[in-house]
């Protein structure tokens, strides 16, 4: 009897705790698992049919995007982490200002996206409901990355976010290279996925939980206690195997051979929401995983019970020692590569995934000063975070801008090759000046987005050498960010060069491309945040300090 009145008591509980905590605090991806219901009903009932497939998806994430706001707005005032953080669904989910933030990054894109799209005519409006039902179901997957808070539901949010990429890179019918591209994605992912899953049970295996605090409760355990050599080893293969994932998502070197031929063979649309979105809940992911087992539950601030805390943050040095130099390690060999491949291509589409490769070295860079300085300063982790932060937010506007110009003069131009970019200044100047505010952006040349945010990733490289973090191995960074960002210059000017200097071909379409349009204004739209942010950056920057409170 006593038995079955405790299962009541914790199934009342459970439920009672659900439907008034955790439910509130999940409207925004309930609100997309409902718009992507009604688009399947869309597709079924008669009666739905004739629905603009757009609309309605616009529809549900603008919902999406009120509740995200107002849950981001409700965060405590200066970003109390304590106060703020609150575990949901027994767990398995954590609600802080991270999540809000990048749920509101989402939540923003979407809308753009969907109003990009509607645009740029991919999907057409037979495909729209298939089209927008994958991608609002790999945002909600995207959603869950951010807020993943146990290692099953790692795996669960990165498997959401990716199986409708594939479909999504296949969007072209009956045209080869988006098959092979879609082909390529799904195998090179089905074998990311069994390489983490593999590292994930290995890691619950030897800390005999996957709750991701307890596990660096278990972890500060074995490093005080000490272990034998072959524990050590398997956490530390789990560790790496745990990284093959992450750096799928993230396209780092040496999982991003499926990133150039994906994005050349899918749609520009398919590689704009590939770009921005999965890379922001990308690098939240591994935000995520590298301060839940790096740092005790509580945060920096070393919670009330402290001294054990103080002991368990000390404790877990060497597995903080670990991560810097294996994010730091991909972070310089990503950037690198990103950008020297980048300089013999002649599709602007895989120009693009180049680049979007060496953004995430960039973006791993500010990752690794974070970690580096979670040891060190609690002020310097936030600063490195609140850097990220405010790159992912510039980076939605400066890569859908890239990817919306290159649709939409695809359209135009039937073409997306750099080479019939040729002389497009004599025909269509304004284009050709949103293309440059864009790449000079991409580059990080003042005074524009990506400058400011490049400029905060090395400031807090800058800070965590000055604290005595990690010394040599974050000053050999910051030299390769630094070099990387000159080398990136000349590629990323290579396409104005075309598009100014070379003569226009006879064979090209002199159909001129006007900002003064409905295409043209949303272009404008995109480019015009890129100079806003660079000259007033303040008011995202308090946005991303607010994000960065998840790690003080």
């Amino acid at each position: 009897m006593n038995a079955q009145s405790n299962l009541g008591t914790l199934l009342t509980d459970t439920l009672a705790n659900t439907l008034d905590v955790s439910v509130p605090l999940f409207r925004p991806e309930l609100c997309l698992a409902a718009t992507v219901v009604l688009l399947l009903l869309c597709r079924i009932l008669p009666v739905l049919k004739h629905a603009d497939s757009a609309l309605v998806a616009l529809g549900g994430v603008a919902f999406g995007l009120w509740y995200a706001w107002s849950d981001f707005k409700a965060l405590p005032a200066g970003g109390d982490l304590l106060a703020g953080r609150q575990e949901l669904f027994t767990g398995l989910l954590v609600y802080d200002s991270l999540t809000a933030y990048v749920r509101l990054l989402l939540m923003g894109f979407l809308v753009l996206y969907i109003l990009f799209t509607k645009v740029s005519e991919i999907p057409d409006r037979e495909d729209g409901a298939d089209f927008y039902t994958l991608v609002l179901g790999s945002t909600l997957g995207m959603c869950l990355m951010a807020s993943a808070n146990h290692l099953l539901m790692v795996f669960m949010a990165i498997e959401m976010a990716s199986v409708p990429s594939y479909a999504l890179a296949g969007l072209l019918k009956g045209r080869k290279a988006s098959s092979e591209a879609a082909l390529k994605y799904a195998v090179y992912g089905a074998g990311a996925a069994g390489i983490m899953l593999y590292g994930l049970s290995l890691l619950a295996g030897v800390l005999g939980t996957c709750h991701l605090p307890s596990m660096a409760v278990e972890l500060a355990k074995v490093a005080h206690v000490g272990s034998d050599g072959g524990s050590v080893m398997v956490l530390s293969l789990g560790g790496l195997m745990l990284a093959v994932g992450l750096a799928f998502k993230l396209s780092a070197v040496p999982f991003h051979f499926w990133c150039p031929d994906v994005f050349e063979g899918a749609a520009a649309e398919v590689g704009a929401f590939l770009s921005v979105a999965s890379k922001a809940a990308a690098v939240a992911l591994l935000l995520r995983v590298t301060f839940g087992l790096g740092v005790p539950a509580g945060g920096l601030g070393v919670p009330a019970g402290g001294e054990a805390a103080a002991q368990s943050l000390a404790a877990l040095g060497e597995t903080r020692h670990f991560m810097v130099y294996v994010v730091a390690l991909m972070a310089a060999v990503t950037c690198t590569l990103g950008n020297l491949a980048a300089y013999g291509q002649t599709n602007m589409k895989r120009l693009l995934a180049y680049s979007t490769i060496a953004h995430a070295g960039y973006l791993m860079m500010g990752v690794a000063a974070a970690i580096a300085m979670a040891g060190v300063t609690a002020s310097g982790t936030r600063d490195a975070v609140s850097a990220v932060a405010f790159y992912l937010g510039t980076y939605v506007f400066m890569n859908l801008g890239a990817f919306a110009i290159v649709a939409l003069l695809r359209n135009t131009l039937r073409s997306e090759e750099i080479s019939s970019y040729a002389g497009l200044v004599r025909t269509s100047p304004g284009i050709v000046v949103a293309m440059a505010v864009v790449l000079v952006s991409l580059i990080g040349l003042p005074p524009l987005a990506g400058f400011v945010a490049k400029f905060l990733v090395f400031s807090s490289i800058v800070e965590a050498i000055t604290a005595g973090a990690e010394r040599p191995l974050l000053l050999v960074l910051l030299v390769i960010g630094g070099l990387n960002t000159v080398i990136s210059l000349f590629y990323y000017l290579r396409v104005l060069k075309v598009m100014t200097f070379d003569p226009p071909s006879d064979e090209r379409a002199t159909e001129p491309f006007s900002l003064v349009s409905l295409p043209g204004a949303v272009v404008t739209a995109f480019v015009l945040p890129v100079v806003g942010f660079g000259l007033f950056w303040s008011g995202l920057y308090a946005a991303a300090q607010l994000a960065g409170a998840f790690a003080s």
